[in-house]
This record gives structure tokens, sequence and C-alpha cells, in this order.
């Protein structure tokens, strides 16, 4: 599993490390993060998909906002019987939270 995280989250962090460090042009005296890199990739890529290169990011995005929903759910479903566990202990220790504040709560009965 740990693996895999890594597998997953090294290229999306490469990318948008990338992508952010050439939109801003923080090219630290290398070509590969200029911003005419990052102008002539998205271009390229344009060209290919036949749609206008300021397009590709948001779908980029969205892209990596799915893969991620999907991983977290591969996750949460390899870890269900430990997240149910630790819901129902929360649950537990939240109703003995609330049953100890009830019992000490002054008696307001009229006299």
């Amino acid at each position: 599993m740990r693996s895999f995280l890594i597998f997953w989250a090294g290229p999306l962090g490469f990318l948008w490390g990338w992508y952010f460090l050439s939109l801003y042009d923080l090219s630290m005296g290398m070509f590969f993060f200029s911003r005419e890199m990052h102008d002539q990739v998205f271009t390229i890529y344009g060209n290919i998909l036949g749609i206008p290169p300021e397009t590709i990011p948001p779908l980029v995005a969205r892209a990596c906002i799915v893969d991620t929903g999907l991983v977290l759910c591969l996750i949460a479903f390899r870890r269900r019987r430990q997240i149910i566990a630790w819901v129902q202990a929360w649950r537990a220790a939240r109703a003995a939270t609330a049953a100890t504040y009830v019992e000490e709560l002054p008696s307001t009965s009229a006299s």
C-alpha cells in the first residue's frame, strides 16, 4: 500500500511542482522550469488534442481530483474494518461524554 501511494503521489507532486514553477517562471536557471517551456508544452498538447492550450490545466486538475478520490476510496475499502471500529469507538466515547454532561447538569425543578 505504501508503494502504491508513493507511485501515485510522486508523479502528482512532480507534475504540480513543475506546473506552478513554470507557470510563475521560477526557472532557477533551467529551461525546464521556464515559462517558455510551459507555453510550449501546453501548445503541443493543445495541438495534439485539438483544444485551446489554456483549457488543459483545468482538465488535468479535474482528472487529478477524480484520481485522488478513487485512490482514497480504494484505501478506505481496504481499511474498512479499522475505519468501522474507529467510528464505533468514537460514537461510544461521544455518547459517554454526553451522558456524563447530562448527569452533571444542576436540576432546575421549581419548588
